[in-house]
């Protein structure tokens, strides 16, 4: 645990070591402030139903830059022998990393906080639909992270990964549509699969453990297949 609890450390202080933190939390606090404005001067309605919706779709692009260099940075500069050399196991590289990009990732979501704030001070919304739309959110953006962490160790170039996370997270957003075009247990399959439909509930306000069950199981499935690359790579060496 403590080999885990220092690999998180050191990968969130990188983030502040290099421009990438600040900008891509300063892009998101500009977009979702954006999108806040507009959409409460819009509907005049004390809800965060339709912020949540977009800041969903946002993560879409914004897991891949927060992940791209975990472990591709890792490989390409030859560090991640010496890390996978070390009395360190691979499992804890894989959750110590993985916890690292998911505590900037958290730090991001509570700078949003301001919003429902906002709410409570200007109108009486209901807590329990925003309380959902923030679990919602934080299990997308979790699973997406475990997604872009498997990507990161399969190439040492960063932006290949960054490509390939989105390349998988599109997939998976747009799964449902595809299964209105392919047939049976296939588009079931799909539908399943799809980001989208597992995450409007809880914009809704609706928590399902369905789809809490499911954001977890990526993020179980992507780990472990992370961890199974890393042990690939140690095999090799």
């Amino acid at each position: 645990m403590r080999n885990t609890l220092a690999i998180a450390e050191r990968e969130l202080k990188a983030y502040f070591v290099s421009p990438v933190a600040y900008v891509i939390t300063a892009l998101f606090l500009l977009i979702s402030g954006y999108l806040f404005s507009v959409i409460l001067l819009n509907t005049n309605e004390a809800t965060l139903r339709l912020l949540m919706g977009n800041l969903s779709v946002i993560w879409l692009f914004i897991t891949p830059a927060l992940t791209m260099r975990l472990l591709a940075e890792e490989t390409r500069a030859g560090t991640i022998e010496l890390l996978l050399t070390n009395p360190v196991r691979d499992v804890e590289v894989v959750v110590g990393k993985y916890l690292g990009a998911l505590a900037l990732l958290l730090v991001m979501v509570a700078f949003t906080l301001y919003y429902p704030a906002l709410l409570l001070i200007l109108g009486n919304p209901d807590r329990g639909p925003m309380i959902a739309a923030y679990l919602g959110l934080i299990l997308q953006g979790a699973a997406f992270l475990a997604i872009g962490l498997m990507a990161s160790s399969l190439t040492e170039n960063q932006i290949v990964a960054a490509v390939l996370t989105f390349a998988i997270l599109l997939i998976m957003w747009l799964s449902e549509s595809v299964a209105n075009f392919i047939g049976k247990p296939a588009s079931d399959i799909m539908r399943y699969l799809s980001v989208s439909s597992h995450s409007q509930d809880f914009a809704r306000g609706v928590i399902d453990t369905t789809h809490v069950v499911y954001f977890l199981s990526i993020v179980a499935a992507a780990l472990f297949l992370t961890f199974l690359s890393l042990q690939t790579r140690r095999w090799r060496g």
